[in-house]
């Protein structure tokens, strides 16, 4: 099964706290990293924008995408919020195997940290 990483943006940090708590919580991503701080620059409705967020990477299975991506809309205060996945090509064994046990629906936990 292969592994992704879901890359999401959000208003704050305690935005990306509180939305990464959540997947965690219901085994939709095995673990989050969470990078305060970011700066974006973006067009939205034909105007230049500017805003201060976060980034949110959440590691899950690549089955479990489009259930994450959906609850991430669900939770997230956006319009229209930054959510893709990137393909995890290569890795540690364990660590890899951590993640797909961790982010199955029926997983057992391993005791590995994220």
């Amino acid at each position: 099964m292969a592994v992704v990483y879901a890359y999401v943006t959000v208003p704050s940090e305690a935005e990306a706290m509180r939305i990464g708590r959540v997947l965690v919580e219901e085994r939709l991503a095995a673990g989050v990293n969470i990078l305060p701080g970011m700066r974006s620059i973006y067009r939205w409705q034909g105007r230049v924008e500017e805003a201060a967020e976060a980034v949110l990477i959440a590691k899950t299975r690549a089955d479990r995408f489009t259930e994450l991506s959906a609850r991430v809309r669900a939770l997230h205060p956006y319009e229209l919020p930054c959510i893709t996945a990137l393909r995890v090509e290569a890795g540690d064994a364990g660590y890899l195997d951590w993640i797909r046990q961790e982010s199955a629906a029926t997983g057992q936990p391993s005791g590995r940290p994220g």
